[in-house]
């Protein structure tokens, strides 16, 4: 057995209100894992984002090598996790180690602008390189990418509005 993925999100912001209030009523986790390299090394943010988990949940920071370790790991079966990572290439980094998101897919919820990109939703931000990442999770790994922000909101095929807006996929 693997540890069960209830729901695996990108967002910039990572643990914050709706993730902590919408998404936590709707996929009923056990355990919040935000998967990043970075937060995992700044102790002030990972406090602060162990503290705001609801209650009944723990969050947990961890590296991106760290959760693909976690996951095949049976100490950690018993997880009901919703997965936050804030980036693609994170997300991306999860799939090619194994972790499988074939049952859930992708559920982008914030990605933040910044110079040089556009933004596609109001809640999401683009560039060529984003754009061949999320080609690559639905290609390579045949998974459903889509951008929610909350659960009560229609799901949008990403990579259907990336190539309406012609981004460079190669």
């Amino acid at each position: 057995m693997t540890m069960e993925i209830r729901l695996a999100r990108v967002d910039s912001r990572l643990l914050h209100g709706q993730v902590a209030t919408f998404w936590t009523r709707y996929v009923k986790p056990n355990r919040i894992m935000v998967v990043s390299d970075t937060v995992a090394k700044d102790n002030l943010r990972k406090t602060l984002i162990t503290q705001v988990a609801p209650p009944g949940v723990r969050a947990n920071v961890v590296s991106v090598n760290k959760m693909i370790r976690a996951y095949f790991d049976s100490r950690f079966d018993s997880f009901k996790t919703l997965l936050l990572t804030e980036n693609v290439r994170d997300m991306l980094r999860l799939a090619e180690g194994g972790i499988d998101f074939n049952n859930i897919g992708i559920n982008i919820g914030s990605i933040a602008y910044e110079d040089g990109m556009t933004m596609i939703t109001d809640a999401v931000a683009m560039n060529d390189k984003i754009a061949k990442e999320i080609s690559t999770l639905v290609n390579d790994f045949h998974l459903e990418v889509t951008a929610q922000k909350i659960p009560a909101d229609k799901k949008i095929d990403l990579l259907n509005l990336i190539k309406k807006k012609n981004f460079k996929l190669n």
